[in-house]
């Protein structure tokens, strides 16, 4: 565990950076600080591992002072993860994530053995491992950045904005990635971001900082959606926050319906079932691929035009995607219907709009009963 005890950075100028803050970081969790800028996060990040030495305050790794411990056998006992990546531009791939296990004393056969280990661990192809820096994109370039600081096993890994400088696609994909690798791995992970929706989704525990580096709320993310602290929270966390937190009910308790669904042979075009007497139906291939939205009018002689097909939209994942997604693609939708698949892309149902509304009822409904319950306890 990581502990920070009313901590002050004051800089010569009179700047306070980051003013009395204390909180604690469990092991095993991704625990984010954001907020505006200039509002202490990186600051805060670096005096972790002393790259910035506080003014005052205590902040205690295990138990133990960091200030008490030769700083560069703190600095490589945590990795470190920037916008970025910050790669050496004149060692390859293999030997840039080799960096620490070398200066750690690793013979170089072990390193680079890890160091390919931990490309394959990212999704990074092993073909890569010779190239340099500049002949990645910049996806595979944090990805060599997060192996990199993940090479000597460390049981703390500190991130600063580690995402930011990527497309959103990208950054989707990273996100997912390390939340993956935590699943495995069960890293202390201390993850900077201005972004309110990263954090959201990635922490364990998120902590929301003011202007002038002062402890707004430290809060797991639903109870800081549902509970904000103060109106700077609350304005922080933007007029949607009721939508993010669907992000935290699973959509597995949806009920699918599968007659609107028919399936047709797209080399025959003919329609191999039929369906029950609905606003539109859901025309799949006889694989269960989706292929749009059609009329029943327009289906009544049995065969199928593409063309007049509606798209069928992004669907979600059912029992995997949460209640917002589900709604997302219901809105998204030319129908108001989001189409559920499973993992391979089939169509196991549709759900309509009103039913997902229902859906979030009644999981508003649950979780008060819980909150009751232990309020109780």
């Amino acid at each position: 565990m990581i502990r920070i005890d009313s901590v002050t950075k004051r800089y010569p100028d009179g700047t306070v950076a980051v003013d009395r803050l204390s909180l604690e970081i469990p092991d095993r969790s991704i625990t984010v600080f954001v907020g505006p800028s200039g509002c202490g996060k990186t600051t805060t990040l670096r005096m972790i591992n002393r790259m910035v030495e506080p003014s005052a305050g205590t902040i205690l790794l295990d138990g133990v002072d960091i200030q008490k411990q030769p700083v560069n056998t703190l600095r490589r006992s945590m990795g470190y993860v920037i916008q970025n990546a910050g790669l050496f531009q004149h060692r390859t791939i293999v030997d840039n994530i080799a960096t620490v296990p070398r200066l750690l004393g690793w013979s170089k056969q072990r390193a680079r053995t890890r160091a390919v280990e931990l490309m394959e661990r990212m999704g990074l192809d092993a073909s890569l491992a010779k190239r340099y820096p500049y002949q990645l994109s910049g996806g595979q370039q944090q990805r060599v950045g997060v192996a990199r600081a993940l090479a000597a096993d460390p049981p703390v890994l500190l991130m600063d904005e580690p995402f930011s400088a990527v497309d959103p696609v990208v950054r989707k994909g990273l996100q997912d990635e390390l939340l993956r690798i935590q699943a495995e791995l069960g890293k202390t992970i201390v993850f900077v971001t201005h972004d309110i929706d990263e954090a959201i989704k990635l922490g364990t525990m998120v902590a929301v900082m003011r202007t002038g580096g002062r402890l707004a709320q430290y809060a797991p993310p639903a109870e800081l959606l549902t509970e904000p602290a103060d109106s700077f929270v609350e304005d922080f966390l933007g007029t949607d926050r009721g939508i993010r937190r669907l992000s935290f009910f699973p959509s597995a308790d949806l009920e699918l319906l599968t007659s609107p669904i028919v399936a047709v042979d797209a080399d025959a075009g003919k329609i191999a079932a039929r369906s029950a007497d609905v606003p539109h139906l859901l025309v799949t291939d006889l694989e269960g691929k989706p292929l749009g939205w059609g009329e029943p009018k327009d289906l009544t002689a049995g065969e199928i035009v593409p063309e007049r097909l509606l798209s069928h939209g992004r669907p979600f994942v059912h029992g995997k995607d949460s209640l917002r997604a589900a709604l997302d693609c219901a809105v998204l939708s030319p129908t108001g219907w989001a189409v559920g698949v499973d993992g391979t892309g089939r169509v196991v149902g549709v759900v309509s709009q009103q039913a997902i509304g229902e859906a979030i009822r009644l999981a508003h409904a649950h979780g008060r009963a819980e909150d009751d319950a232990r309020a109780a306890g």
